[in-house]
């Protein structure tokens, strides 16, 4: 029989009163300020009204209150998640995993707290982080046990979320420095999908994926440079949110592209990733990658009609198994009942771009960011994180250059693209791969996993991956919604409008049987 732990709700609260608020550092009271004026340039008051953190919090949860009176229902949460992750080792998807008794003792003072009239809108939600992401106090190693380091802060994300009361579990496998699309390149262990254990979970964030999609945790933080935040939700059959670059800061974060990495976050509907991601986005100073937005798109979705980018039938790339396009159709029909007009798009400049991320000098910033942290040459990496860093020797600065102006041509093309729609579907992937053949191939089938993925943030586009249909078999295949960068709420809307079944409370721990 399936069971739901429940993790429960909190009244309305002001994020930038509760972070920002008296006492706060002085550069937090800066980035307080350029947010602030950001929203006066850019963003309408009834925008601000309809997606602040306050609104979205409590659509989703109930009375604070009530759940500090019963603290009993958060430890029995808490508890859940704990006994489900010990059944489960063999998952492989924890890599570090704080003591059950403080996380309980956190709980209780985080319930003390909120009896104090202090608002906690994630309160005793448990939550996971990726291994490449600090959390204050637990180790750091990105899957490589000789980079381990203990920092003294957390990220920024994670400061966020901590604030709000979520109680963090730990940190989650991935692939080496956050190198791989499958999820099978970690000394840890490989991640398997939760759906079938043949099959590769997807990666970098495989762990993160796996602990949302098992139920251990009620959702996870990941990152995403090439597809890493929206992989392992497809092959997971759970939403993915990519973020623009810049919207969520990167401090705090182990580098891989660091021009081109973001936070991605991994959750059971559409509604809890926004009201995640109300909480962790936000103009950093401290983080020299963090943007402040150009301007705000308010569309949240809800139109009756709207005109959607896909790829013709005879362009639909699955690598050998034409039941995954087939997949594919039935969510292009489903966004079409849903009053969407489908447009067929040239892909070519989308499939070009993603062509400089695996076979193009991105490879070099990814060797240089990593050479900054160890010496990429000893034993402590992997045979094949090793291989993937070495292509980089054969790139030059004129290389590098030149790849960088056929880039800005791309990114004019799909500009054009984009005029003409609202937003653009792709399969997540193009089909899964086993375990074994990923063992027998890594570099090769890990490329084709990225075929629909590694362009986005290379072409500076927002997405979110969310569950579509299954495969014979039971392996779910999802499909991506993508935009131009600050499209994000308006992605989020659209996507709610597809997702089927949703209907859970809020941040519940996924059913297991």
């Amino acid at each position: 029989m399936k069971t739901r732990a429940s993790c429960f709700g909190t009244a309305p609260f002001s994020f930038e009163r509760h972070v920002f608020g008296p006492g706060g550092h002085l550069r937090e009271a800066l980035n307080c300020l350029l947010a602030a004026q950001s929203s006066r340039n850019f963003a309408p008051a009834s925008w601000r009204r309809r997606y602040s953190v306050s609104q979205s919090v409590a659509r989703l949860r109930t009375n604070q209150d009530a759940i500090a009176r019963n603290s009993s229902l958060l430890l029995e949460a808490i508890g859940t998640a704990y006994d489900r992750i010990e059944a489960e080792r063999e998952r492989n998807c924890w890599i570090y995993l704080r003591p059950r008794e403080e996380a309980l003792e956190e709980c209780h003072r985080l319930v003390a707290r909120a009896r104090t009239g202090e608002n906690l809108p994630l309160l005793g939600i448990p939550f996971g982080v990726k291994d490449n992401i600090d959390v204050e106090g637990m180790p750091t190693t990105a899957a490589c046990p000789a980079f381990s380091y203990t920092p003294w802060h957390s990220a920024h994300s994670v400061e966020r979320l901590t604030a709000a009361g979520a109680i963090c579990l730990g940190k989650t496998n991935l692939d080496q420095f956050a190198t791989g699309l499958s999820g099978a390149r970690s000394p840890h262990g490989p991640c398997a999908s939760v759906a079938d254990a043949r099959y590769v979970a997807g990666g970098s964030s495989s762990g993160s994926a796996v602990a949302v999609a098992a139920g251990h945790v009620a959702f996870a933080l990941g990152t995403d440079t090439g597809g890493s935040g929206r992989i392992p939700a497809g092959f997971n059959n759970i939403v993915g949110i990519k973020p623009t670059l810049g919207l969520v800061s990167s401090r705090g974060l182990v580098p891989n592209c660091p021009t081109i990495d973001c936070v991605s976050v991994f959750c059971n509907s559409v509604s809890d990733g926004e009201a995640i991601l109300d909480i962790i986005e936000g103009f950093d100073f401290e983080d020299p990658y963090s943007r402040l937005p150009r301007t705000f798109f308010p569309a949240d979705g809800a139109a009756s009609s709207f005109r959607f980018g896909r790829i013709a039938s005879a362009d639909l790339e699955c690598f050998g198994m034409p039941e995954c396009g087939e997949l594919y159709e039935r969510a292009c029909e489903r966004f079409a009942h849903l009053g969407g007009t489908a447009i067929e798009v040239d892909f070519a400049p989308f499939r070009q771009a993603g062509e400089l991320m695996f076979s193009g000098p991105w490879v070099a910033e990814r060797h240089a960011a990593i050479a900054s942290l160890m010496d990429v040459q000893s034993g402590s990496l992997l045979d094949v994180t090793r291989t993937v860093l070495g292509t980089a020797a054969g790139y030059s600065a004129i290389d590098t250059f030149a790849a960088i102006h056929r880039l800005h041509r791309l990114r004019r093309d799909a500009e054009a693209i984009f005029s003409g729609i609202d937003a653009l579907v792709v399969p997540t992937a193009p089909r899964p791969f086993t375990l074994e053949e990923m063992d027998r191939d890594p570099i090769t089938l890990n490329n084709r996993l990225g075929y629909y993925s590694y362009f986005a943030n290379l072409l500076d586009l927002c997405g979110v991956a969310i569950p579509n249909a299954t495969l014979p078999d039971g392996m779910p295949m999802g499909v991506t919604l993508l935009a131009p960068a600050w499209h994000d709420r308006a992605l989020i809307g659209l996507a709610r409008r597809f997702e089927a079944g949703a209907d859970g409370a809020a941040f519940e721990l996924k059913s297991s049987t």
